[in-house]
């Protein structure tokens, strides 16, 4: 059903949302906004448009900050376990905000700026990441929220000939690096990254101009529209979690895979090690292992397997569970992401989820599944 988005619906509306309609999407509640979930081409053609060409994507519910001052980098490594001291200007790092048992509030992306630290935030989690800011790091640097400036994503092997051709700086960049430049007379801080596996760009530009910089983008011939849906199945073939499904306060960045972005300088025996909410737990896992782990899964028939599915072994006794499904358009079956015991996460392992009271053979397989592409220089 479409999203009743009209001026006096409690759904926030992201400054392309006429456009949106103008193209024909279909608009569904997604984080508290009016959201395309797909265009007419529908979902598959739009995920093969990511992969083939160049989508663009509207993610402007995403939350936008600054963190501005002197103490700023010292300051976010008392709520997240990376290192952010070191990151070169013009850097961007993943990086996930921990509670006090070691479970993820959030994950984000952080780039230093010559002036600031320029943080994206998931939309479910952005007004109490911006509060979690303010009263625990606000005394020691600025948390300045964007809510003047939209972020568009435009994703896919063609991405960088066609931004190219509004500024031709941008095919400098490398993965997770940025830089400011001007499109569409727009100036806009640009991103080498995005969530599909794909090379591509994140693009923060004043709302205001959003409109116009789409419209440009669309223009292009690389370049077509994608929602929501095309987003869910490329992230997931690329093995990349949702917060909310595949991560929450509840799992640990050990048991979601997620130790790779913890440096070794924030790591038991590092030079900055622990100072963070949950290090205790977190730190124990590093060393020890965790008893959970995040695994991916292969459907070996036809049947789509999704969110909340129960795994089970041969034996016929419960592992854990579904946290995303879906059938790859890509990869061409069924795959799934989930947590079980770590006693069942080796590659190869055969379990069964259980869909409508029936067992569909599953096997663990290694992520992604479709392989990253990101541009490395």
């Amino acid at each position: 059903m479409t999203a009743d988005a009209t001026p006096s619906s409690p759904l926030l509306q992201t400054p392309l949302h006429a456009l949106h309609l103008e193209l024909g999407a279909r608009m569904v509640p997604f984080a508290g906004y009016a959201m395309p979930v797909q265009y007419p081409a529908g979902i598959i053609a739009e995920h093969r448009q990511c992969r083939d060409s160049a989508a663009l994507f509207d993610v402007s519910h995403m939350g936008q900050l600054r963190l501005v001052g002197p103490d700023a980098a010292a300051a976010l490594e008392t709520l997240v376990p990376q290192d952010i001291q070191d990151l070169p200007i013009g850097k961007q790092r993943y990086a996930f905000f921990t509670n006090e048992a070691g479970g993820l509030l959030d994950d984000l992306m952080v780039t230093r700026r010559a002036d600031d630290l320029f943080l994206i935030v998931n939309a479910g989690c952005k007004d109490a990441d911006t509060r979690h800011l303010v009263e625990r790091i606000g005394g020691r640097c600025q948390v300045i929220p964007m809510p003047d400036h939209a972020l568009l994503a435009l994703q896919g092997p063609k991405a960088a000939e066609a931004l190219a051709r509004l500024d031709a700086g941008v095919a400098a960049l490398t993965f997770m690096s940025g830089g400011t430049f001007t499109l569409a007379g727009a100036e806009c801080f640009i991103t080498r990254s995005g969530y599909t596996g794909e090379d591509g760009f994140e693009i923060s530009v004043p709302a205001a101009q959003a409109e116009t910089l789409a419209r440009v983008l669309l223009a292009l011939p690389e370049v077509a529209p994608a929602g929501l849906g095309a987003r869910d199945t490329l992230r997931l073939e690329a093995g990349l979690c949702l917060y909310g499904h595949d991560i929450h306060t509840a799992t640990t960045p050990v048991e979601a895979g997620l130790t790779w972005a913890i440096q070794k300088v924030r790591r038991p025996g590092g030079a900055r090690a622990g100072g963070y909410p949950g290090d205790a737990t977190v730190g124990a896992q590093l060393t020890h292992g965790a008893t959970t782990k995040r695994i991916g899964l292969s459907g070996l028939e036809r049947t789509p397997v999704r969110e909340g599915a129960p795994l089970i072994d041969a034996d016929g006794q419960p592992v854990g569970r579904v946290t995303s499904g879906t059938v790859g358009p890509t990869v061409g079956q069924p795959i799934a992401m989930g947590y079980v015991a770590a006693t069942h996460a080796a590659v190869g392992t055969a379990l069964f989820a259980e869909v409508r009271g029936k067992r569909v053979p599953m096997q663990v397989a290694a992520m992604p599944f479709a392989p990253h592409r990101y541009f490395r220089g």
